[in-house]
């Protein structure tokens, strides 16, 4: 869906869209498992040169390896999201200082608006953990053999610590703590 800033000088654009699987494209290690819900609006804010407000919220479940044992990992997502976006042209005006500042809460759009996918699939990304696990309870895979932890316990021993270091370790003991 497309919000063009014409179509916002006049009114408010309403929506409410179901996005299937595979139809917005993420990085290549995160796939869309269920339709994207989103409900929200657009509307251009008064007394600028084109800002665009974003505010609605969506729904949908996501699928990644685990980063923990590589086995496939459910994601859901459930965000509220209130974004503004600027002109690309107002924001080169401006100077360098301005646009570091402002560039943390703002995103810009080029031409005559821009792609509502596009701020979907920048939520999505924004909403997800910073470690995607399948549960808590993840044992992950084994350092020696490559084994699954989840699925059975291989019998591998941690391997012994690398004997050069051991002298920094008395040295340490020797040195007494640090104040």
């Amino acid at each position: 869906m497309f919000i063009g800033v014409k179509e916002l000088e006049v009114q408010n654009v309403r929506f409410q869209l179901d996005v299937p699987a595979g139809e917005i494209e993420y990085d290549g290690k995160l796939t869309q498992a269920s339709p994207l819900h989103a409900t929200g609006t657009a509307q251009l804010l008064s007394g600028t040169l084109g800002e665009i407000r974003i505010r609605g919220q969506l729904e949908v479940t996501m699928s990644a390896l685990c980063d923990r044992c590589l086995e496939t990992a459910s994601v859901p997502v459930s965000k509220q999201f209130d974004l503004v976006y600027m002109p690309s042209d107002e924001g080169e005006s401006n100077g360098e200082a301005e646009i570091e500042e402002a560039g943390i809460e703002v995103g810009y759009y080029e031409g005559a608006g821009l792609t509502l996918n596009e701020v979907l699939r920048e939520v999505v990304l924004l909403a997800l953990p910073m470690q995607v696990v399948c549960s808590e309870a993840c044992k992950g895979i084994c350092p020696a053999c490559g084994q699954n932890r989840n699925q059975r316990d291989c019998g591998c021993h941690p391997e012994p610590l690398d004997d050069r270091w051991s002298k920094l370790k008395s040295f340490r003991a020797e040195a007494g703590p640090q104040n």
